[in-house]
């Protein structure tokens, strides 16, 4: 697998940096039989997703596309968890990918391997088992989740107990079985009572993390449990489990189940997509998860079907150019019809994630007044105010110190010449601030008045003083750098002595203004009135992470520039706004024009 790097006696394995890893034919016969045996042995222990879907088809439906889904697929976290295993020598060991696939850490896979390697149900990340298979309420603990292990026959845990269920199993309707070896529908047999299911605490277990060092990494809980709608007795899931993303807008009522194309019992019905600021960047054969794509071909094979030439629509197969040669795999022109046809079930839940990761920001994230103190032949003074619209936590929130939120604004004049600019992108999709390359190498000047809302980590140095850098990890002398405990009380500082982190948030229901000014010279040969586009955008993550973080490689063979390109796709106007300088600025702002625009 790719390169090999070798650190002070910790082998690390890193991902190809180019090209499709090889197909899994490279394994005899015997190898992939005891292979498919093992990973049967451990679906009894850990029951993936798919097993679920044959009862609850629109949870998981929901489930498969969100960022849950998403978290140990993503070659950015991947690639950033194997980064941060070189810098430290391993000694962080499983402390980022415990979080994201619990499944794996449960069944001690490698801490840094390829997905393709995983056990399918390890790959599915936070999947169902990863919340209802817990038989006991936990703390904060950055994700480490001791599963109960079982097959579908062993009991789950829920809000609600197991009255729908032992109806279910008891009124003969259904057809089902609770006993193994015994025909009839698998069904669990019993689903316990866990109170902390519908409760913001089992939220935290995850989304508030703090380092062995006491570094506060991430603080949505901590948050949270000071906001207003804390004290207002609203939960995380009234929030992002309701009808509308990021709102607290009640739930719908539907049947938890479908046993046998029978319905349950129409109850309190959560939503199980999750929208949040990630979003897939990767081939949609291997995401959003999807059991008839896993059924058709393997990942290795789906990275090598070229879903954007239109394999497998009626335009590109009755134009196909003599000699044009497919992978053995997709030779068959009837195996790339189905393809597609999987693919465009998973392309249109992806557009349907999209909208819902739009509204999510939208709540969060708003315009708020524009106010203008003078615009004239002597220069432009504005300000323009952006406000925290949720009362749940801060924004952003999470790991805002990756989250990238800003504000682009172009001044221009009666002629339409543009005279000001703050918040574009450098070549590499960066903003002009101290981590982009350009700005770094001097190649474009700083944005003096760019507005953005990534926090920002600063690390000790050796002599004294601090440094910004795009990873929490100082640089050392010493040629065998670990991650250790704390050596002094950070109670008593309020942080580690070695990083901490400079929060550029907002509050809850809070504001903060953007500044800006254009002088005099800057307007030479312009001729007012002037007029302001104000953009608030939000982005997955900053392209530098992807700098910082391409040297281990990334999965399924992106190179850093696909990588990159995906995010800058992935870019969203949030909200805008044109407004005349000088005149009645306090507009509304108007809805995106499109999703994804930059």
């Amino acid at each position: 697998m790719g390169c090999i790097f070798l650190i002070s006696g910790l082998l690390l394995f890193g991902f190809r940096s180019s090209g499709p890893p090889p197909p899994p034919g490279a394994l005899g016969l015997q190898d992939e039989a005891e292979k498919l045996h093992a990973d049967l042995f451990k679906e009894k222990r850990f029951p993936s997703a798919t097993t679920c879907k044959t009862c609850h088809p629109d949870h998981y439906r929901e489930w498969a596309v969100s960022a849950h889904a998403y978290s140990q697929m993503s070659p950015i976290f991947n690639a950033m968890h194997g980064k941060i295993l070189k810098l430290t020598n391993g000694t962080n060991g499983d402390f980022c990918i415990r979080c994201h696939t619990p499944v794996g850490m449960n069944l001690e896979e490698p801490e840094f391997i390829s997905n393709l390697d995983r056990h399918p149900t390890s790959r599915e990340g936070i999947t169902c088992i990863v919340c209802h298979r817990l038989d006991q309420a936990y703390g904060k603990l950055s994700g480490r989740l001791a599963i109960v292990e079982g097959d579908i026959f062993d009991p789950v845990y829920g809000p609600s107990g197991n009255e729908e269920l032992k109806r279910v199993i008891t009124s003969g309707e259904f057809g089902t079985n609770t006993e193994r070896g015994r025909s009839g529908r698998s069904i669990h047999s019993d689903a316990k009572p866990l109170a902390q299911m519908s409760e913001s605490g089992l939220c935290g277990t995850c989304h508030d993390v703090n380092l062995v060092n006491g570094f506060r990494l991430e603080e949505a809980f901590s948050e949270y449990k000071m906001s207003p709608a804390a004290r207002k007795g609203i939960s995380c899931q009234d929030c992002h489990m309701g009808k509308e993303p990021g709102v607290a807008s009640g739930y719908d009522t539907a049947p938890a189940a479908v046993v046998g194309g029978k319905q349950t019992r129409p109850r309190k019905r959560t939503n199980h997509m999750f929208a949040g600021p990630d979003y897939s960047i990767i081939h949609p054969g291997i995401f959003p998860h999807n059991g008839d794509a896993a059924r058709l071909a393997t990942i290795a094979e789906w990275l090598v079907f070229d879903y954007k030439a239109g394999w497998g629509t009626d335009e590109f197969e009755r134009n196909i150019p003599d000699g044009y040669r497919f992978p053995p795999r997709w030779e068959s022109a009837d195996d790339r019809y189905d393809a597609r046809e999987i693919l465009q079930d998973n392309l249109d839940l992806l557009d349907e994630i999209a909208q819902q990761r739009l509204q999510v920001l939208r709540a969060g994230y708003q315009l708020g007044e524009v106010a203008v103190d003078k615009a004239g032949e002597q220069g432009i003074r504005f300000k323009v105010e952006f406000r925290n619209a949720t009362d749940g936590h801060n924004v952003p929130t999470g790991f805002d110190a990756e989250r990238l939120v800003w504000l682009h604004v172009v001044v221009t004049d009666s002629q339409g010449k543009k005279v000001f600019e703050s918040g574009d992108l450098d070549p590499n999709g960066d903003v002009r601030d101290s981590h982009s390359l350009y700005v770094h190498n001097g190649e474009l000047p700083r944005d003096r008045f760019l507005f953005s809302l990534q926090s920002r980590f600063l690390v000790r140095m050796v002599r004294g003083g601090e440094r910004e850098q795009v990873l929490a990890l100082n640089y050392s002398p010493d040629p065998l750098p670990f991650l250790r405990p704390s050596t002094s009380s950070t109670i008593l500082t309020g942080r580690p002595a070695g990083a901490r982190k400079h929060r550029q948030t907002i509050y809850p229901l809070g504001s903060k203004w953007a500044k800006y000014k254009v002088k005099a010279s800057q307007l030479s040969g312009s001729r007012a009135p002037y007029k302001a586009k104000i953009r608030l955008k939000a982005a997955m993550v900053p392209v530098n992470l992807i700098h910082e973080i391409q040297d281990v490689g990334f999965d399924y063979g992106m190179s850093p520039r696909e990588v990159a390109q995906a995010v800058v796709d992935g870019h969203l106007v949030l909200w805008e706004r044109e407004v005349e300088l000088g005149g009645d600025s306090r507009q509304g702002a108007k809805a995106p024009r499109d999703r994804g625009s930059k």
